[in-house]
């Protein structure tokens, strides 16, 4: 696109190149200069490639530019699935929660405002960016329903189920309450079985690091078994500390939360920026994804999957993958270092891989007990990667195979049609995919199956 006309402090429009377009016109000149020398499945699986670091001035920079779908075009799916809009003219959906009655609530954020991340050139860059990916639209700071009680792959009823939020991520229901993570706040709200609204005013059960700096927003939610713990995901606020510790307080970690009091704790930290949580079926462990540091080359550092485990240390920001140190960060911590545990599976460099959800249907038993993952597409590395849903098989409740794609199609050339998020399994055993640049949610099946029946919604 062209840049903006530049204005100066008299207030007169200038015709010329302002020189944050000269300095944007020479990132994407020197991001061009460091490329992958591995192939992308060299970051996948629990034993990735990592070579040694690459550190250059300007950060590689490869940002598809968010076009929306083609009228008839989907995504691409897997030989033997097929793939159909479940809902479309959403505003940004990016996670889904499937209650026990088979409806399907979507949270339609973005990120709130935040006047101290993205300062300097580099923030006045990456903000550009974020822009032409389709990432800096106005969040609707809502949670819809969407009803498809006769299970015929479009849902008849469509509400506004909850407003007024502030960035909503992840849901959860334990009995009659309903709980939303907002971005800076836990939230619960009264729910009764059916009902396609909420009316009443929140409760706030506990704060979420926010703040005018909040770099990485999204907070994610999931409840334990019995009911009386929530598990909340928090980003870091920075990339590798470069904001200072201080700032990290209660961050790059998942924090246990009891339901009955509000009381937090870290449950497990050096995580950079955690995102899906699930309980493996088979084992009853819990599981996540983490979107890994940027800034060391195209092929470090892979995102990955990981079991979790209460007082787990992870590594962030003093090294990754286990040991392997991240000569960034001032001052070391070689004791936190040698005891940060290496991730279960690697899930590619750069790939923002974001959405997670365990398979326990019989619709698409292929995929029994394995992990589907939404992988939201890289800006850092060269050639690009992600941008897909994949799905990594389970064997006796550890991962065992190598990464399948299950959905693709959602990058063509340097532009992005769709880029996937959230994943859920609906009541029927199909795989609903959020995807915020086609404002879509999408709705993955067997290419030849039997109807579905009747979900009952009362």
């Amino acid at each position: 696109m062209p840049a903006a006309p530049f204005r100066s402090v008299a207030g007169r429009e200038s015709r010329h190149v302002p020189l944050a377009g000269l300095l944007l016109a020479a990132v994407l000149a020197a991001g061009c200069g460091e490329t992958a020398t591995l192939p992308a499945e060299a970051g996948y699986g629990p034993a990735p490639q990592l070579p040694e670091p690459k550190r250059t001035l300007i950060p590689t920079v490869n940002v598809a530019e968010a076009s929306g779908w083609p009228q008839g075009v989907t995504p691409v799916p897997a030989p033997g699935l097929a793939v159909q809009a479940f809902a479309d003219g959403l505003a940004h959906p990016r996670w889904l929660y499937v209650l026990p009655n088979g409806d399907v609530l979507v949270a339609e954020t973005d990120a709130p405002p935040k006047p101290e991340d993205g300062q300097g050139l580099k923030g006045w860059i990456m903000k550009w960016f974020m822009k032409r990916a389709g990432s800096s639209t106005p969040s609707a700071n809502r949670i819809t329903l969407l009803r498809d009680a006769d299970g015929d792959g479009r849902p008849e009823t469509r509400t506004v189920f909850l407003e007024g939020l502030n960035s909503p991520f992840g849901m959860a229901l334990v009995g009659e309450d309903f709980y939303v993570a907002n971005t800076d706040a836990l939230l619960r709200f009264p729910y009764r079985r059916g009902d396609t609204q909420i009316r009443a005013a929140p409760v706030k059960l506990a704060d979420l690091p926010g703040g005018p700096l909040n770099h990485h927003w999204t907070k994610n939610l999931i409840a334990d078994r019995d009911g009386r713990t929530l598990y909340v995901t928090v980003g870091s606020n920075s990339n590798v500390a470069e904001n200072g510790m201080a700032v990290e307080e209660n961050r790059a970690a998942i924090l246990a939360i009891e339901r009955s009091s509000g009381k937090t704790r870290v449950y497990a930290s050096g995580l950079r920026n955690p995102n899906g949580l699930a309980w493996q079926p088979q084992t009853g462990q819990l599981w996540t994804v983490v979107n890994e540091r940027d800034e060391l080359g195209s092929d470090l550092v892979p995102d990955y999957l990981t079991s979790v485990q209460d007082g787990g240390f992870y590594g962030w920001p003093y090294s990754y993958y286990g040991a392997h140190v991240d000569a960034r960060v001032e001052p070391p911590r070689p004791e936190l270092v040698a005891r940060a545990l290496q991730p279960d599976y690697a899930l590619g460099a750069h790939t923002a891989s974001l959405g997670l959800s365990f398979y326990s249907g019989t619709l698409m038993p292929q995929y029994r007990n394995g992990a589907f993952i939404g992988q939201h597409g890289s800006w850092n590395r060269e050639p690009p990667a992600g941008y897909r849903v994949v799905f990594v098989p389970f064997r006796d409740g550890r991962p065992d195979g190598a990464v399948q794609e299950v959905l693709g199609g959602f990058r063509d050339g340097d532009q992005a049609r769709g880029r996937p998020v959230g994943v859920a399994i609906d009541a029927h055993g199909a795989l609903l995919v959020a995807d915020d640049v086609g404002n879509t949610v999408w709705r993955v099946t067997p290419a030849v199956r039997p109807a579905a029946a009747p979900v009952a919604t009362r």
